[in-house]
């Protein structure tokens, strides 16, 4: 028998839209998982960019989600909802979740939750889902990254960027990275990039075009948009695949689209928070299938920033909004 589960709960609230200091802890009814759920006793949750605009009032949750922030939590398995097949109480997961990771307890539907892989902490299994989904979906799903092709990673040094590069590499590409700081520059060279652009320094497009001897890249993973589209362009490969997941430079842009035509480009984008429970289980379930054995392994794994307890997630919303993280921030909830 697993432990009692209480009533209530602390949880990090969104009090109203604004700086880090409004996320502040409260009391709060344990939820109860429904039919295919589970409610996991929650051991660490991670960090990310959609819980920072979330907070910022940008970014609201969907229907029927929590309106609390968190979309990635490791844990055990505290209950049962009706109809759960895979899951026993006890097990430990790691999930991504529609919202509600920030707090001791949250709930998920079961394809939605993955065994922890062997060997690894609560917290590092925690910084896993959100990047290892994203990354798996836009790379190699909608960007069909195949082994040879060469990936172009913006922002590198993040927890998708430093997850894109390892999974890019171990799966046979070859990966170019734009980043801020040669720090961070070093770290993507570290994890197998070969080639890390300081955008401040050096244009990418050169760049990129010196490394694949003018052909370009045949896949670019963007979070910028703005004023990059059409660099992306030109640095793209013919038949390129450019998957936008963010529009850190802005929403907009001036694009010459004759570029696109000439290299037949291919320009995607997706959201992950909104999808069906099924989309995001088809996701959870080729990551334990084609990832989770390098996991397991070793080959591949999250590279931790800092952790911070749960009580003082304004400080790690701080340290997003800093920039000058390398890989993933996570709460320790334990």
């Amino acid at each position: 028998m697993g432990k009692a589960v209480p009533e209530r709960m602390t949880a990090i609230a969104i009090t109203e839209p604004g700086g880090p200091m409004v996320l502040k802890p409260q009391t709060r009814a344990v939820p109860e998982p429904g039919p295919g759920e589970i409610l996991i006793r929650v051991k660490a949750a991670g960090i990310n960019r959609p819980d920072v605009l979330q907070r910022q009032g940008a970014y609201p949750p969907p229907p029927g989600a929590s309106e609390l922030p968190g979309l990635e939590a490791a844990g055990e398995v505290a209950a049962l909802g009706e109809g759960v097949g895979r899951w026993s109480v006890g097990d430990k997961v790691a999930a991504l979740t529609p919202g509600g990771g920030y707090a001791e307890y949250c709930t998920v539907h079961e394809s939605n939750a993955l065994p922890i892989p062997h060997g690894f902490t609560f917290t590092e299994a925690a910084a896993i889902p959100e990047t290892f989904f994203t990354v798996w979906h836009n790379v190699f799903q909608r960007g069909a990254l195949r082994q040879g092709e060469t990936l172009l990673v913006h922002g590198g040094s993040s927890g998708i960027g430093t997850t894109a590069i390892q999974l890019a590499v171990a799966f046979g590409a070859r990966v170019a990275v734009t980043a801020g700081s040669e720090e961070k520059c070093r770290a993507c060279r570290e994890l197998g990039a070969e080639r890390a652009v300081n955008y401040r320094e050096e244009d990418f497009v050169a760049a990129i075009k010196e490394m694949t001897g003018g052909r370009g890249a045949d896949v670019i993973l963007d979070m910028v948009a703005g004023d990059y589209v059409n660099r992306n362009y030109a640095a793209a490969a013919e038949d390129g695949r450019i998957v936008q997941i963010a529009l850190l430079g802005g929403a907009k842009a001036t694009a010459d689209f004759s570029r696109l035509m000439r290299k037949r480009l291919t320009h995607t984008g997706s959201t992950l928070r909104p999808r069906p429970v099924a989309v995001k289980g088809a996701i959870a379930a080729e990551l334990e299938d084609q990832v989770w054995p390098l996991l397991a392994a070793r080959k591949v794994a999250p590279v931790m920033d800092m952790i911070f307890p749960l009580a003082e997630a304004w400080r790690a919303h701080e340290r997003m909004e800093e920039g000058s993280h390398i890989g993933k921030i996570v709460l320790d909830v334990a």
